[in-house]
């Protein structure tokens, strides 16, 4: 009998451990990836709790989407909150069969808490974390960031299953966090409105070879923390100027970093040929998205870059740096650029569009790359192999809540 039809026959009580919920200011890919996977747990008959903090306003439990959201605590309280609900569940005799224990830079360290015999737990890494503390923090916490990160996460997980969202991160796993246990990798999905309405206005603005000449339209969906680098995506309307007078930058996405780079806009020379959006719902961030000759990532490192394959599933190529995440999201030369050693944002932005605007059969031929690319990945696919993961480790199937 295969795993799938194992994981559709026995009911399982999972948690799942994230910093933050979908619906918060600042989530991201992570909780995209969470969601996905409980909604996927839910659709097989399992029973799910999803354990994350509380932003003013939440509520402190629901149900949606057939998850039972329990909240408690903010940015850091969220960790010893989350540690004492699963204290709490264990005395009560409601531990949960299997546990997703998510490191959004600090895993929560429910292995401390919870019984090997009674709990199975997965360790999810996204991507490591060692040299952003330090662009978040100060030398002292940087510091104990990276301790929690490497040698007490390899120990207090060191029996557990490691998930992780990309080859690259493995690799990082491997070298920078020394981790010797064994790692799985489970891709993201992606999903995206196949019926987008492209706006023939937009249609227009970005076509090569139109009356006033092409009017290239570059945008940048993601997270506005500083380690994306957002103001390096917004100095292109000023970098490239030269070459495509009328240039567009558009950025889209929301967090704590807005202020400070709409002050970097102010002070650019052409400042009006840059767009932040802020947050914009699905539909229409693809429309916007689809009508860009690029999609651009300054990240200073991804776990995958689900940003992206939504970019690819819109027959739009990316342009970012040659890291961790984005260099497995991106297929250099065939869905898009990597940035060179040596090069300039600027530089590989600028000969990307001019081989774009120079030839459409190969602006064709990247489309058409970039669609069959994204196809690769689906969220179903995702699902499936966290079940079978779930069902190989999780311990004593009941139907108990947390509480």
């Amino acid at each position: 009998m295969s795993h799938c039809v194992v994981s559709r026959c026995i009911a399982v009580h999972l948690a799942i451990l994230n910093w933050r919920d979908p619906w918060q200011q600042t989530a991201g890919g992570a909780e995209a990836f969470a969601y996905e996977i409980a909604c996927g747990f839910v659709a097989r008959g399992h029973t799910v709790d999803f354990l994350t903090s509380r932003e003013p306003g939440q509520l402190r439990s629901e149900t949606r989407d057939g998850i039972r959201w329990l909240r408690c605590g903010g940015t850091w309280f969220v960790y010893p909150g989350v540690l004492a609900r699963l204290i709490w569940a264990r005395l009560s005799g409601r531990a949960p069969d299997f546990v997703i224990d998510c490191q959004n830079g600090i895993p929560f360290f429910s292995p401390l808490v919870l019984s090997r015999r009674r709990s199975g737990i997965a360790i999810v890494v996204h991507h490591v974390h060692d040299a952003q503390f330090a662009t978040h923090f100060n030398r002292t916490l940087a510091t104990l960031g990276r301790w929690l990160e490497g040698p007490v996460a390899r120990r207090v997980y060191r029996r557990c299953q490691a998930v992780a969202v990309s080859e690259s991160t493995i690799a990082a796993m491997r070298t920078r966090l020394r981790w010797t246990g064994s790692i799985e990798v489970i891709h993201n999905g992606v999903t995206v409105a196949r019926d987008a309405v492209l706006d023939p206005v937009l249609r227009l603005a970005v076509t090569p070879g139109a009356e006033d000449g092409p009017t290239p339209r570059l945008v940048a969906v993601g997270r506005l923390v500083r380690h994306k680098r957002l103001e390096r995506v917004a100095q292109l309307a000023d970098d490239l100027a030269e070459t495509w007078p009328g240039i567009e930058v558009h950025i889209v996405g929301r967090g704590p970093d807005e202020q400070r780079i709409r002050d970097t806009v102010s002070r650019m020379r052409h400042a009006d040929h840059v767009h932040i959006h802020g947050h914009l719902p699905d539909s229409a961030k693809n429309r916007l998205l689809r009508t860009a000759w690029l999609h651009l990532s300054a990240s200073q490192s991804e776990g995958w870059g689900l940003s992206v394959l939504e970019a690819a599933a819109l027959g739009v190529p990316t342009v970012a740096y040659d890291v961790d995440g984005l260099r497995d999201a991106i297929r250099d030369g065939i869905t898009g650029w990597l940035v060179a050693p040596g090069d300039s944002l600027a530089d590989t932005v600028s000969g990307a569009l001019k081989e774009l605007d120079a030839d459409p059969a190969r602006a064709s031929e990247v489309r058409a790359a970039c669609v069959a690319w994204a196809a690769e990945f689906d969220w179903e696919r995702t699902r499936s192999a966290m079940a079978q993961l779930a069902v190989r480790n999780s311990r004593t199937p009941g139907t108990r809540t947390i509480g």
